[in-house]
């Protein structure tokens, strides 16, 4: 806090204040401008970079601070729908950079990264596979939309959280096709605590041996068996959910009741496949991991 302001406060009136020059200001006329302690505002500006809101450019002994292009603010959750639109539509003319910029411009305005997974990413998720489906858009172009999804989300991912020792979990994709989704529950469960170990499309995984190798990777990444770990499998069939199913429990009778797993696909009403939780939606898999957390942390 500086004066009485929060830094959200000193965050937005930054922004105003470097928007209204085109060459940029130095660190005294900024600190004037906003009535924050010189000292102060510097530490400020070293954390907004960091952050990429504004860029520093030295100019002889001078330091003169710039917004980065492209650099707005969002009232949420009043604008997750412009946000949104303003995604899809930079994804779709192959805008790279504005699609980044808007990841970015959602944190700058303190976003939660749930929300912009399930109000801004996966939307345009849907509306990529639908344009695809549609004829719209060829093979090459799908993939490059959804490489730029990926790299978007990985911008999330980046933002330093302190991970809480006793929420561990693997997320992976049967398939190549459910591996955003995949990206994007990771990236939910990031924010969120959870030490996640993404492994992606493991399809190339699908063996009789694949148990023996699950068990191997759990003894490197959980260790001290502390807490609970969660194995969550993103797939585009039934069969994906099925072997990794199996796989899991097979490695769940070596290890206990504290390895739990999630499935996220679409399974027919007739089809049994063993899991602690099944279902469509990732918001489904991420609220269940969280109550199961709590509710084993409570009987400890």
């Amino acid at each position: 806090m500086a004066r009485g302001y929060q830094i959200e406060e000193i965050k937005q009136k930054l922004v105003d204040v470097l928007n209204d020059t085109k060459i940029g200001m130095s660190g005294v006329e900024i600190s004037k401008k906003l009535g924050v302690n010189r000292i102060t505002m510097t530490k400020y500006l070293n954390i907004f970079v960091a952050e990429g809101l504004i860029r520093q450019k030295n100019i002889g002994n001078v330091n003169i601070w710039f917004i980065e292009e492209g650099t707005e603010q969002f009232q949420f959750p009043d604008d997750y729908f412009n946000a949104k639109t303003k995604y899809i539509e930079y994804l779709t003319e192959g805008s790279e950079n504005q699609v980044y910029s808007m990841i970015r411009n959602c944190l700058h305005s303190d976003a939660e990264t749930r929300k912009i997974m399930s109000e801004i990413v996966i939307p345009a998720i849907t509306s990529i596979q639908k344009l695809y489906k549609d004829g719209k858009i060829g093979n090459s172009e799908e993939k490059l939309l959804r490489q730029i999804i990926s790299n978007s989300i990985q911008i999330l991912n980046l933002v330093p959280i302190e991970n809480n020792p006793k929420k561990n979990m693997i997320i992976l994709s049967a398939d190549a096709q459910s591996v955003l989704l995949a990206e994007t529950a990771a990236a939910t469960f990031h924010s969120d605590g959870w030490k996640v170990s993404t492994l992606g499309d493991m399809s190339s995984a699908i063996d009789v041996l694949f148990d023996l190798d699950l068990q191997k990777f759990l003894g490197k990444v959980w260790k001290q068996k502390n807490g609970i770990m969660i194995v969550v499998v993103f797939s585009d069939t039934e069969e994906g959910l099925n072997f990794f199913s199996e796989a899991v429990g097979s490695v769940k009778e070596n290890v206990g009741k504290k390895l739990f797993l999630a499935l996220c696909g679409k399974v027919e009403k007739k089809t049994e496949i063993k899991a602690d939780l099944i279902s469509e939606k990732p918001e489904d898999i991420i609220q269940w991991c969280q109550t199961t957390f709590e509710s084993s942390s409570s009987k400890n």
